[in-house]
């Protein structure tokens, strides 16, 4: 398998060019890529783009289930300080 001419960013730059208007035939001949090539990379993003959405959600899941697990341990250490307070207080 020979080096990749272009990375990820820079093909999701020229379906891009596409989407916007310009034809296949116009942007592979600008960017020296063949017609199947181009539609492989077109068929890539779209299954790609149905992965993303998952692993999005997935993320934003765990995200939710953290913040919780974040605003818990603060509100332990908070009641923890207010009776370590009243305690000293009571003491003293």
């Amino acid at each position: 398998m020979g080096k990749r001419k272009f990375n990820d960013d820079r093909i999701m730059d020229i379906l891009k060019e596409h989407q916007s208007g310009m034809t296949v035939t116009d942007v592979c001949s600008k960017y020296g890529i063949s017609e199947p090539t181009f539609y492989r990379w077109q068929s890539l993003q779209l299954r790609n783009a149905g992965f993303d959405v998952k692993r999005l959600r997935a993320l934003e899941e765990e995200n939710r289930k953290l913040k919780k697990l974040l605003a818990e341990t603060m509100l332990a250490a908070a009641t923890l300080s207010e009776m370590l307070e009243k305690t000293s207080r009571e003491s003293a």
